[in-house]
């Protein structure tokens, strides 16, 4: 099966995402790498003990690889939402 790569659906908002990502995960307590923006996916997959490694990762579960997209893109989500509406305030 060929190998998907997720990107945005505008390639142009690759950076204002990778911003995003920094913002919230710093705020949560993680550290961050602004050269490196996917580092902190390494750092979360330590937290929560999933053996996430540079490279290939064929070996890890679901249900593994969930706890660590899903710490990072769930708080994307909220950050997001928590704009919205902040805007439909104004």
């Amino acid at each position: 099966m060929a190998r998907r790569k997720r990107r945005p659906l505008v390639p142009e908002s690759r950076g204002a995402l990778d911003q995003l990502k920094n913002q919230v995960m710093k705020n949560k307590g993680y550290p961050i790498d602004q050269d490196n923006p996917d580092h902190v996916k390494y750092e979360v997959a330590n937290e929560v003990g999933v053996p996430l490694q540079k490279g290939y990762n064929g070996s890890l579960t679901s249900k593994e690889a969930g706890k660590v997209g899903g710490e990072i893109g769930g708080n994307m989500v909220k950050e997001l939402v928590r704009m919205a509406q902040e805007q439909m305030r104004k």
